[in-house]
């Protein structure tokens, strides 16, 4: 074989590479217990992001769950299934479907769903940063010395270029609550669609409620994206989504910014106090 036909073997083999579009990576959640379990824990989209964990959380009735906190992470928690009380200082707070919750500072937190319920929850852990713990000591004592118990239809609502009119956006989670983190909602019925855009500055997942029926699009890769899933954008991709005739998109978006002089992104919603569901 001579050496002329080798070096052409080579070239015309490289040349039929085919280059695989960057997948989106999205999970499923397990909604259902197996009998005679009463709770169950499981992370989701392991290693996507650097500092972030997500856990996908199952307790029935039985459970009276304690929320521990610490010093080296700040933590998130998205009830999405199931009604549920909370206690803390005396004090009670209905869990419904769709409400967010940080303990901050506060110690004395429990909670447990209602007699003969199941409460489906996402844990989100972010890990601080010497830096984070810094910048958290200028945020307003309000905002991180208390609980912040909220639903998401009670929180603000914005507007978007990249969204259309009929589209309703709520900030669930404003900045200057955990360093670098700010969380929203996107809702509304196709035929509609999240513009294309791109944010470098920051990593982001996306978290679909109930009937949500849409497909997310990163470049060249795109993917179904269903109720009770967990998906993560990749870095720099310009990404889009699209919801079909009748059909509802309803999300949650996760902003996890590298620094902070990413958060000038969030000056893009503009806030809109008028607009309700």
């Amino acid at each position: 074989m001579s050496l002329k036909f080798v070096l052409s073997f080579l070239v015309a083999s490289l040349f039929s590479i085919t280059i695989v579009a960057q997948e989106i990576p999205i999970e499923y959640f397990e909604m259902d217990l197996q009998p005679g379990l009463q709770q169950r824990s499981k992370d989701i989209l392991q290693n996507e992001i650097n500092g972030v964990s997500t856990t996908h959380i199952t307790i029935t009735s039985d459970v009276t769950q304690k929320v521990n906190i610490n010093n080296t992470h700040k933590f998130v928690y998205l009830f999405i299934k199931g009604h549920g009380t909370l206690f803390s200082g005396g004090k009670t707070y209905d869990i419904v479907p769709e409400t967010i919750m940080l303990p901050n500072t506060v110690e004395d937190i429990t909670f447990k769903p209602v007699k003969n319920d199941t409460l489906h929850y996402i844990k989100i852990a972010v890990l601080q940063t010497e830096l984070d713990k810094k910048d958290i000591k200028t945020f307003p004592k309000e905002n991180t010395e208390t609980i912040y118990f909220k639903k998401f239809t009670d929180c603000k609502s914005y507007t978007e270029p990249i969204k259309s009119p009929q589209t309703t956006s709520r900030t669930i989670l404003p900045n200057k609550y955990i360093p670098r983190v700010a969380m929203g909602t996107v809702r509304t019925i196709g035929p509609d669609a999240v513009g294309a855009h791109v944010h470098a500055m920051l990593e982001q997942l996306f978290l679909g409620l109930a009937d949500n029926h849409t497909i997310v699009y990163a470049d060249d890769a795109q993917v179904d994206f269903p109720e009770h899933s967990l998906l993560h954008i990749p870095l720099g991709s310009s990404h889009s989504v699209s919801v079909d005739t009748n059909k509802e998109m309803y999300y949650v978006w996760m902003d996890f910014f590298i620094d902070k002089d990413g958060e000038e992104w969030l000056k893009t919603h503009n806030e809109d106090e008028k607009k309700e569901d």
